[in-house]
């Protein structure tokens, strides 16, 4: 053989060097990679005619069905398996440079493994971010439903009469009719969020704001952490 392999060279294989990016926190640059491998596989150019026609053809579907894939993917992985307490802790990232980007912040992801990268990793940056965007589907929903918005309000007034009654009547010194009028307010409150469809309004914010969560962790390319909680002068 004319070359011999050197012992001293730097080169690493690719899954330890994979490996050193997910410890290191370097996950940009995973995301990159992936990118990179799945546009160059896919740019060798065919002659369509005859015979490639039926290549092109082939291609073409083979390309459809693997994005395909990749969105059902998105349905059956849990966006939420890193997602711990600390990550509501922090500051919110910037709506403008960290949630939103630019235009070239985004792209399809190339397969289900960086689909999946990207949206365990986008929803621990923005937590806050998702939170705040449930909260505002939720207003809005309240709002379509002026009758859940009713109920709500009333079950609020219903546990704010309960406190003031507590205050007023000292009924934490007769535990037993506590606890009684206790179970008969919680027994109200289900009464009235059930018959003014509050149940309705929380599933439609929470499938509205799923449904956003996956499209927009799924499609964000993941940038350094340092960009992520870029505030606005």
């Amino acid at each position: 053989m004319s070359f011999q392999s050197n012992p001293l060279s730097l080169s690493l294989p690719d899954p330890a060097f994979e490996s050193w990016l997910r410890d290191s926190g370097y996950l940009e640059v995973l995301d990159h990679r992936s990118s990179s491998s799945a546009s160059s596989a896919s740019s060798a150019p065919t002659a369509c005619d005859g015979l490639g026609a039926v290549v092109c053809g082939a291609g073409f579907f083979s390309s459809v069905f693997s994005h395909l894939g990749v969105v059902i993917s998105l349905l059956t992985l849990n966006p939420f398996a890193k997602l711990t307490t600390g990550d509501f802790s922090g500051d919110t990232p910037s709506w403008t440079h960290g949630f939103v980007g630019a235009g070239d912040s985004y792209s399809f992801p190339s397969s289900p493994t960086q689909a999946r990268l990207r949206v365990q990793e986008n929803v621990k940056r923005f937590a806050r971010n998702y939170v705040t965007l449930f909260i505002l589907f939720f207003a809005c929903s309240l709002y379509q439903i002026p009758f859940a918005l009713v109920g709500l309000l009333s079950s609020l007034a219903l546990w704010d009469f309960f406190k003031f009654s507590d205050d007023k009547w000292g009924l934490d010194q007769r535990p037993i009719l506590r606890l009684c009028l206790i179970r008969t307010a919680q027994c109200a409150t289900a009464v009235i969020l059930i018959c003014c469809n509050v149940q309705m309004a929380l599933f439609c914010s929470f499938v509205i704001s799923y449904a956003a969560l996956l499209l927009h962790a799924a499609f964000r390319k993941l940038t350094p952490a340092n960009q992520v909680h870029k505030k606005r002068k």
